[in-house]
């Protein structure tokens, strides 16, 4: 999730932002759109990018010293988490008394590691944007939403879902596929054209194994597996996949036939996930479980270094965990 503090009411930067967060492409927007903005006001506006721990805090002043012909400028100190005692004090020095026309973007990957320094330069005044890393996946489907939006287009709900299943949980190949299919769509993309486009990835990926195999196709599982081997999926992507899918029928199991949109924040699925599960579960004894967890924990163990040939690990384990499926 992003967090932005408001910009100058005139457009332009304020003299000293924290970027702070782990996520790595909201980070680089956040950065972007500071020296756009920046340059909106004075097309020529240079930028320096230094990383904190390469700069000492003298080296930091002269890039912050106007020049004598008052050109704009933009400083953006990554890393800024490994800034040691005299880099905090320049900093906030300059925090205090910012120069006319330069910018300073310090880029702070959040965490206990200079928390305190971070914390004084929200103290000093500076605009502050947070770029957390989206764990949940409910957040990353707002992501594709929200990509797919400024883009221009419109993405339909099971059109996002299949793109997560597709793609993953990489925000940057997110951004990618979604510009990409709003693109070649003209900006209407629904479940069909993510299908279409993404065949490869969406038929032959370790969750369509998992579906297969959660559903007892015992031909169609190992088809997939084979094929999701042959296009390079990794194998431990796969017996991921497998884990997971296990995992979420002993919880929606558990949680009983509830509303899928109300057991939503209980278990930490979205809904279609929970849906989805509450339909498979009905074909699964508790016994039949329990075996399928420790196939699946041995096929994750056996695809890390436990077994000499991880795909003949995985095959072993699609077949345990179908069995197991008609234990009764």
């Amino acid at each position: 999730m992003v967090d932005v503090t408001p910009a100058a009411s005139d457009g332009r930067p304020e003299p000293v932002n924290l970027v702070i967060g782990e996520e790595e492409l909201l980070a680089e927007r956040a950065v972007q759109e500071v020296v756009v903005r920046a340059r909106v006001a004075d097309p020529e506006t240079e930028v320096r990018r230094l990383r904190t721990s390469e700069v000492d805090a003298q080296e930091l002043a002269e890039h912050l010293s106007p020049s004598l012909f008052a050109e704009g400028r933009v400083v953006v100190l990554s890393a800024a988490q490994e800034a040691g005692k005299d880099m905090v004090a320049a900093v906030l020095r300059y925090a205090a008394e910012p120069a006319d026309g330069i910018v300073l973007v310090l880029q702070h990957q959040g965490g206990a590691r200079g928390k305190s320094f971070a914390d004084d330069l929200r103290k000093a005044g500076a605009a502050v944007t947070r770029c957390e890393r989206l764990t949940r996946p409910a957040e990353r489907a707002d992501f594709v939403r929200a990509e797919v939006r400024r883009l221009g287009g419109k993405i339909t709900g099971d059109a996002v879902d299949v793109l997560l299943e597709a793609v993953g949980s990489e925000l940057r190949e997110l951004a990618s596929a979604a510009g990409q299919l709003v693109a070649d769509t003209g900006g209407v993309v629904d479940e069909k054209a993510v299908r279409r486009y993404h065949r490869g990835r969406a038929e032959a990926t370790g969750f369509t194994v998992a579906d297969k195999v959660v559903a007892g196709d015992r031909e169609g599982a190992l088809e997939a597996l084979r094929w999701a081997l042959v296009l390079g999926v990794a194998p431990v992507l796969v017996a991921d996949a497998l884990a997971d899918a296990v995992r979420t029928l002993a919880k929606v199991g558990a949680a009983g036939r509830g509303d899928p949109n109300r057991l939503a924040g209980t278990l930490g699925m979205p809904p279609w996930k929970i849906r989805k599960a509450q339909g498979q579960v009905r074909s699964w004894r508790p016994e039949g479980l329990t075996v399928a967890f420790a196939a699946a924990a041995e096929a994750n163990a056996d695809v890390k270094g436990a077994a000499a040939d991880p795909e003949f690990a995985l095959e072993r384990a699609v077949r345990r965990i179908i069995d197991a499926r008609d234990i009764r």
